[in-house]
This record gives structure tokens, sequence and C-alpha cells, in this order.
């Protein structure tokens, strides 16, 4: 059988290669003054129904060429650019070399700076700071959704974590006709609206609130996308269902209902499941099935998931989650366009871990020793959660806007978990201990942000006021009991529990600014600012002993029990000064920050107060320089001030763990640090190839460490908060990409390296160490599509992690890593969509218990019937039944080894249903039910 997979694919291969194709090439002119014309779209089209066929873009000299197959039918070559009118030019047919000189293209006397194509947009649109895909040129499946739009268009890279990046550079917002689809990330979005429905996806900068009100140009390297609707789809009702059950009673079900009209858009969505999942992914061949190419669902990587701020699940485990949410957008009234979400959340997570941790100790003497410390849990988290986001934006004149963005969460918790812990040294068993922990637990946050911007007549003077809130507030109720025994200390008690603590925590920021900017020339500004801070922490504990005569909680304990304030005042004013050309822009702030800080507590019956007073300078700068329209070159400095927290620098004795004791030190000082970034991309629209590279540091001139001493008999670690200088984190990597497409194949190939160097410092027993870390992650990935037919993904990542110590127990730790995977969809023969998820891990140093490697398959088989209406699948999770997770961390202090609870084989039966009526006119097929 696998004979004859192989001798299908040489002759598919081979096809490929010999399929005949010709050069065109020339060189695109302004009519006017004979100067080259960069970054134009050269594209052919069929000159029947004008079907695109390939295109490519001009170079900085207004060259380009591209190989292009037979055409034995006529054909048309257009060139489209900015500010400039569209050429055409028909040919009978294309049998040989083409060569057509130098193009000369008339300037669009009717726009300025922009080009109207009624009937017909090129494949790719530059324009001086957006990058505009027609989304029609550009093929996928009709079922498809944005997603796999997204990955068709050049220089867009999506990862398995689902980053998405434009030509190297990170998206950080995705809108949908401008507005949020229930949230910025765009996570919904891209899995859930149909491809079919886009006519244009837009790549900008991403800009903040001042600059998109204020007119400003951006000063992030980050990107925003865009999805324009299409006209015709812009009014209409459409939607995916889907429902599913399974062996071990696993179970999904989805839903998601739009209906959009004009400015006004309503969304509803839904799930539940117990696989692990949001639900509402709407993957084509594995629905909300995790693992494989749903895993960029999870977020955290270990279980528990977020969309917009929203939490699925409480971490590792099995987690059955359910949710609910609306999300709209609409012009209530002429200048007044508000839109916003609510979401709903339940879910329960339960789990059983296991892990082992060899520490390393080093005594004031230079004695090294280590032990071992290995436990063993479950715990079951239970979360209900409301989340409630809007935006209001009032054009209250053409030159003011106000923005007001509320948030508000609330969320209630509950968990309860099990454990118990045994170290060992040289000479047995130190201690051990068995803990029994409920813990319920409220939350509420609200949160605003208000700008308004007043611009001037005077183009580039503007006026913006803004003031943000955010209030917390944390109440706790939790009850333990606990058993802790010591073997090696006869001096030493043993420690009983049964107690119950009561936490209250209450923070509330705000924040204020003024800013006027004043254009001094054409392309400078210059910007006033001031800036004013309000930050207020409290904290109360009181914890009670249960008395046995009473059968209650109701001895206090004041080795418990405490309460702490800190408050932060910051008066920061600014002045910058913004430079902008056509080819490059650069931007430096300067300013004082001012700090009153104010910290109190009452513990053990002993009040303290220390109040401090900090004037630092602050900085900031930034540089933009484009090479060409596709190449540029970023830089980005930042120094940063951060207070200590009240627990940091509190004399509060921090007891809650019979084997940990920390408390907080007076001297403590801030952490300053010096953040520095590089980035350089380069992609090439012509050979749809291009490379992005990017290095970083974060200097920490002063740092804040947890400086343990841990006693050698008990195991007890007495830790403190103590500075460190001169540590640093920094970082670099490139990669490179490339497409290639040879009639109905495309090929891509990718190759990346990541790498991080570290300098840690810390303190053990009073004896200072350092840790040099070093990781290196190079990787490689390939794919191939065969028309609509067949899919082809494999990938492999290799890591690397060594960490060399000095004045430490040991000199140096290190492990590999190995992660293979391979993703096939295949949609032949007609009607069935077959899809298989294989991925391979091996940790190389994984401790003794613990299994190095596993397998996991994932598969599907799909089968559209009723007209496509219905889509009827099968899925296995796990086939091969070798699922698990099992994750080593290694950090200057110790090396631990941690297994949690994953899902393991099942099968799912699934049924799907998709709803489309757009203009009066209803069209079904699609969705998904499961039974």
């Amino acid at each position: 059988m696998s004979k004859k997979i192989y001798i299908v694919l040489f002759f598919l291969i081979s096809s490929t290669i010999s399929a005949q194709t010709f050069l065109i090439k020339g060189k695109t002119v302004s009519a006017v003054d004979k100067k080259p014309i960069e970054s134009a779209t050269v594209y052919l089209t069929s000159a029947k129904d004008s079907t695109m066929i390939d295109y490519t873009i001009s170079d900085k000299n207004g060259n380009f060429n591209f190989s292009v197959k037979k055409q034995a039918k006529p054909f048309a070559i257009k060139v489209s650019s900015i500010g400039y009118e569209i050429y055409q030019k028909i040919y009978d047919k294309l049998d040989a070399n083409l060569e057509l000189g130098e193009i000369l293209i008339n300037d669009d006397v009717t726009t300025l700076g922009e080009v109207v194509v009624v009937g017909e947009a090129p494949p790719v649109r530059i324009k001086s700071d957006t990058l505009e895909f027609n989304a029609t040129s550009f093929k996928v499946r009709p079922d498809a959704n944005v997603e796999a739009l997204l990955k068709q268009l050049p220089g867009v890279e999506i990862t398995k974590e689902g980053k998405i990046t434009v030509n190297g550079k990170e998206v950080n917002e995705i809108l949908v006709n401008g507005k949020s689809f229930f949230g910025k990330d765009g996570a919904v979005a891209i899995k859930n609206l149909p491809s079919d429905i886009i006519s244009k996806i837009q790549v900008s900068d991403l800009k903040t609130t001042e600059e998109k009100l204020s007119g400003q140009a951006s000063s992030s390297d980050k990107k925003t996308i865009n999805l324009t609707i299409q006209e015709d789809k812009n009014k209409g009702l459409f939607g995916k269902f889907t429902g599913g059950y399974g062996t071990d009673d696993r179970y999904e079900s989805s839903g998601l209902l739009n209906y959009f009209k004009d400015k006004q858009k309503i969304s509803f969505l839904g799930s539940s499941n117990n696989i692990n999942a949001t639900g509402f992914s709407m993957d084509e061949i594995f629905d909300a099935m995790g693992g494989g190419r749903n895993r960029q669902m999870f977020s955290r990587g270990d279980g528990s998931f977020n969309i917009n701020g929203v939490d699925f699940g409480g971490g590792s485990g099995i987690t059955q989650s359910s949710m609910a949410g609306v999300n709209f957008a609409d012009e209530w009234f002429k200048k007044f366009e508000p839109s916003g979400s609510y979401f709903y959340t339940n879910s329960t997570t339960d789990n059983q871990t296991k892990s082992r941790s060899e520490n390393f100790l080093t005594s004031e003497n230079g004695t090294n020793s280590t032990f071992i410390t290995e436990s063993t849990g479950t715990s079951q988290n239970k979360t209900e959660g409301h989340n409630m986001s809007f935006e209001f934006e009032y054009k209250i004149d053409s030159l003011t806007t106000l923005s007001v963005r509320p948030t508000f969460v609330k969320n209630n918790s509950s968990f309860e978990s099990e454990s118990e812990r045994s170290s060992f040294n040289d000479l047995g068993l130190v201690n051990e201990s068995t803990s029994a922990n409920f813990r319920d637990n409220k939350t509420s946050n609200f949160e605003n942000e208000l700008y308004l911007s007043r611009k001037f007549k005077k183009k580039g003077r503007n006026f913006g006021f803004s003031f943000d809130n955010s209030n917390k507030t944390n109440d706790a109720d939790d009850i333990t009991n606990s058993e802790t025994y010591f073997y090696q200390d006869a001096a030493l008690p043993d420690d009983i529990r049964r107690q119950r603590e009561f936490d209250n925590v209450k923070e509330n920021r705000y924040y204020t600014r003024f800013g006027y900017s004043e254009p001094v020339t054409d392309s400078i500004t210059l910007t006033l600012r001031s800036s004013y801070e309000w930050k207020d922490y409290n904290k109360d504990q009181n914890t009670y002993n249960f008395n046995g005569g009473t059968n209650q909680y109701s001895d206090f304990d004041n080795l418990l029990s405490y309460t702490m304030n800190s408050k932060t005042r910051t008066f920061n004013p600014s002045v910058s000064l913004n430079l902008r050309k056509k080819k490059y822009g650069l931007g430096m702030s300067l300013g004082t920050q001012v700090v009153d800080f104010r910290n109190s507590s009452l513990y053990n019956g002993e009040s303290s107060v220390i109040n401090q007073n900090f004037i630092y300078p602050t900085a900031n700068a930034w540089m933009n320089y484009k090479l060409t329209k596709s190449q540029s070159i970023y830089m980005y400095y930042n120094f940063r001030l951060q207070m200590p927290t009240a627990e940091q620098i509190l004399p509060v004795i921090d007891l809650t763990n019979p084997l940990s004791q920390i408390s907080g030190n007076a001297n403590i000082k801030p952490v300053k640090s010096h953040n520095i970034y590089l980035n350089y991309n380069n992609y090439d629209y012509a050979t749809k190839s291009g490379y992005y590279a990017y290095a970083g540091m974060n200097f920490y001139e002063q740092q804040i460490t947890l400086a343990r001493n841990l006693d050698l008999i008990d195991l007890i670690n007495r830790a403190t908060y103590q500075n460190i200088n001169n540590s640093y984190y920094s970082y670099a990597g490139i990669n490179w990409n490339k497409t290639i497409k040879k009639e109905t194949n495309t090929f891509r190939v990718g190759f990346g390296l990541s790498t991080n160097y570290s300098l840690d410092k810390g303190l053990t027993n009073n004896l200072g160490y350092e840790a040099n870390r070093i990781t290196m992650e190079p990787n490689v990935s390939l794919g191939w599509d065969y028309g609509e037919l067949l899919t082809i993904e494999p990938s492999y990542t290799y890591g690397f992690n060594k960490t060399s110590y000095t004045n430490y127990t040991i000199d140096e730790s290190s492990n590999f890593t190995h992660n293979f995977k391979v993703q096939t969809t295949s949609y032949w023969p007609k009607h069935f969509v077959f899809g298989n998820d294989f991925g391979y891990t091996y940790n190389s140093n994984i401790s003794d218990g613990f299994k190095k490697d596993f397998f996991l398959l994932n598969t599907s088989l799909g089968y559209n019937f009723m007209d496509d209406k219905l889509l009827f699948k099968v899925k296995v999770y796990d086939l091969l039944n070798q699922n698990q997770s099992a994750v080593r961390y290694i950090n200057p202090e110790s090396i631990q080894d941690i297994q949690n609870t994953v899902l393991k084989r099942y099968a799912m039966f699934s049924l799907t249903y998709k709803i489309e009526k757009f203009g009066g006119k209803k069209k079904d097929g699609g969705g998904a039910f499961t039974f």
C-alpha cells in the first residue's frame, strides 16, 4: 500500500516539475517623469471572465519577472499602482517567453494617493502604510474559514500556537469592518467566519487610541488586520451549529449565528464540551477536538485557555466547559458607533498530578548538597464567570472625538485539592506532609479607558486627555487541613493545622494624562505630556484555628493574620520629539518620574510604616526605516522603573506553607530595567519569499529576587527579598519562508532559528550564585497543496537547553527535545474529507518514572450529503492511546518534572449544519450537530 502511495506522489511531483512555463518580464515606468514605479502589481487575468492567473510585484527599480504556464486562450496583462491609471493589454496566447520592455503608466488625475478600480481589484495593493489583499484572488475551498484564507496570503504565517505574523511582524489586533468581533485578538473571527464573505484583507501598523484619534502615525512594529466583508454579504444571516457524542461519554456542541445588516452586526455563540476545548473553533476537520492543528486554542499550554480575557478551565487536567456569548456593533445615530460583547463561562477541571524535584543547596561554609522532593495530588477547580466589554466612539464634531471603553469581569470559583509530599536527603526521609484544601474565591474587576481628542485647523496640532481606572476586589474563604512531620530534627515539633483563612484584597488604580502636540515643521512634531497615577493596594488576611470545644473555627491566629496597605502616587511630566519622513520615522521621549511610595502593615500586634520618595528619569526612543515598501528596520528602547509590592517590602512573614516562610524586606529598592528591541524584515512579493530577523535584551540594572535560607536539617525554606544587580535576558531569531506555485500545486518551505541567553543571579544560604542559560530552537516546516484535493504539512523542531552555574552546587544541567508533526487533509473522493494529525515528542532528560516520549495521532473522516447541507464525521483522538503530559522545568535552584492528567483515546461522531442567507436568497450547507 505504501509503495502505491509513493508512486502516486512521484508522478504528481514529476508532472508538476515538467509543466511548461514561460517567462514574462518588463519594467513599470511613469509616463510623466520616466521614473520607475516601485511595488506596482502586475497580474494576468483571463480575457473572457477576468479570472486571475498569476501575479507579481515590481521591485524598487520597477523591474518584474515571473514564470507563467502556457496560455492557449486570450489573456490580459494588467498593472495597478496607487496614484496611477490601470494599464491593460490583451494577448492572444502565451507559448514563448514575453519581453514587455518599459510599460508607461499614466498618472491618475482623479485621485490623490488612492486609486479605485470598479469591478476589479489587483490581488495585492501596497499603499504607504497599508498592505491590501483582494480576497477573491486567493483560492481556497468554498467551505474554508478566514484562517485558511490568511494562510494563502503572501508573507502571512500562522504558527501552531495561533500567533499570526505578516512579513515577520506580529498581529495584535484583528477587526471585522473596523470593529472588534468577540475581542480584538481575532480568535473567534478567523476560526468561524467563512472566507467567501470577505472582500479585502487590510494589514496596517497597530495604533494606540491616541494615535488613531489624533491622526498620528504609528510608533509600533506590531500589525492590525481588518477584514472587510463583501457588500452583498453584509446583509444576511449565516452561521454554523455543531454537536457530538463519543466513547467514554465525551461530547461536544457549539453554535455561532451572525446577523449582518450594513453597520449593524449581531452575533451569538455558545458551546459545551468535556474535551478541553473552547467548543467554537469550527475546524473543518476536527471541529473542537484539541491537539494537532487545533493546539492554538490552548493559549497557555497547560490545558486552560483564554479568549478575549475570558478563562476556560483552571489549568492542567480534563475540563468540562460551557459558554455563551453575544457580540454587537451598530451606529445608533449619526457619528455614534457603539460595539461590545458579553461572555458567560462555566467550567470544571479535574486533575491528578505527580512531580519530582531535584533541589540544589550550598551551605555558608561552601558545602554542596542536594535533596529530592516527590509529591502527588488530586484537584478539582470550578469556575463561573461573566465578562462584558464595550467600545463607544462619538464624533462630537469634525475635530473632536470621544472614545470610552469599559470592561467588567466577575468570577466565582471553588477549588478542592488533596496532596502528599515527601523530601529526602542523603540520610533518608527528612519530612513529609499531607494536605486537604478547600477554597472559595470571588473576584470582580471594572476597568475603563476614556480618551478625548481635539484636533485643530493647523495640521498636526492636537490636544488629548485620557482617564483610565481599574477597580479590583478579591474575597477568598480557604479551609486547610494539613499534617507535616519532621524526622531528622528532634527539637522541631510536627506541624498539625486545621485552619480557616479569610482574605480580602482591594486594588484601585486611576491614571490621567494630558498631551499637546505642536508641529514644528512639516515633519517634526513636539509633544508635551503630563500624567498622574494613583494606586492603592489593601489586603486583610484573618486566620482562625479550629476549636474542638466549640466545633468551630474561632481561635484567632496572630501569626497567620495581618493587614497591609500600599499607596503609590506618580507624577510624570515629559517631552517628546518625533520626526517623520516618507522613508523613515524616529522619536524620543524624556521625562521625570516623581514617586511618593507609602506602605504600612499590622502584623502580630506590631505596626510598621515605610515611606519612600523617588525621583527617576524616564526615557524611550524608537526608529523605523523603510528601505523599500517591503523591507524595513525597526528599533525600540525603553527605561522602566517598577516599585516593590507590599509583600516584598513590609516586614510580614507569610507562614501559610509549613515548609516555606517568606518575609518582606524594608530595605528593598525598585526594579530598574532597560529594554531594547531590533527587527529587520524583507519580503519579496515577486519571488513570494521573505525573511525576518529580530534581537532584543532586557537588562536589569536592579532586580528583586527571593533569597533562600534553607535549613539543611529540616529543609524549611526561610526566605526574604533582596536586590541583585546586572542580570539580563537576551533573545534573537531569524525566519525564512518561500511559496512556489506550479500548475495546480503549491509548495511551501520555511526555516527558523530562535535562541535566548540569560544571566540570572540569586542568593542561597547567604551565598551568591550565577546561572548562565542558553536555549536554541531550530525548526523546519514544509507544505504541499495539490489543488483542492490534498494537503500535506510536515514540521520538525529541535530544542536545546543548557544552564551553566558559577559558585553553585552543580556545574551545569542540560536537556534536548524533538518534536515532529505531520498534518494531512484529503478531499478525495468527492464528498469525503479525510484528515490526520500525527505528532512525536521526545524529552531527553526526564526523570525515572516519567515517560520520555510519546506519539499523538488524531484522525477524522467526514462525508457531505444532502447537497452538502450536512456533514457527518467520525473522529478519533489519540488513536494510539499514548498521549501524556510530562514537562521538565529547569531553573537556577532546581530541576522539576511534572506530570498531569491528559485526555486519552476516544472516538466522536458528529453532524454539521450551516446556514447562509444573504440578500434575501437562502443558501444552506455545512454546520455541525453531534450525536
